[in-house]
């Protein structure tokens, strides 16, 4: 199973679209994974059009009409482990031993919120995967997104990818 993971795509404050790399992703995914601020429902529709699964939150950023459409924590058993998804998991210090507290549940945390691309895994073995933003790299040399495969209960394959500049 191929997972597309992303994050603070900010359309159309940050970016006018998503990028053509990141939606010919999309259509190769077995399932995407939105961690919040989207800003626009429209991303929500186009991802919803086109990924053959959608698992998303609604960010700090979003407005009521995404939060009328997508929970604050998701949810979802995908190829065998345990994901959940979150926006915001606080600050970077001691963010492992909080979010194995808080997620006990899980096998993987997906989050947003600081456009900071992280991957590291807590004690007890919840791995943590921030994707970045496609299209708001802030204080980060590059826009980011991740792919990663599951089998057999294992995560496989996890990839941090670069876009290039928008011209």
């Amino acid at each position: 199973m191929r997972l597309l993971l992303m994050s603070d795509t900010h359309l159309p404050a940050r970016a006018k679209r998503l990028p053509d790399a990141l939606l010919a992703e999309v259509d190769e995914a077995d399932a995407v994974v939105h961690a919040g601020d989207w800003i626009d429902e429209a991303t929500l529709d186009l991802l919803e059009s086109r990924a053959r699964r959608l698992i998303g939150v609604y960010g700090n950023n979003d407005g009521p009409p995404l939060r009328r459409r997508l929970p604050e924590v998701a949810r979802a058993e995908l190829g065998g482990l345990r994901f959940g998804v979150v926006h915001e998991t606080g600050a970077a210090a001691g963010r492992e031993q909080r979010c194995a507290r808080t997620f006990p549940d899980l096998d993987v945390l997906v989050f947003g919120h600081s456009h900071i691309p992280w991957d590291s895994t807590a004690p007890g073995g919840l791995r943590l995967l921030n994707p970045g933003s496609p299209t708001d790299r802030r204080r980060q040399p590059f826009c980011t997104y991740m792919t990663l495969t599951v089998a057999a209960g294992a995560l496989g394959d996890v990839t941090l990818h670069r876009l290039p500049p928008r011209s």
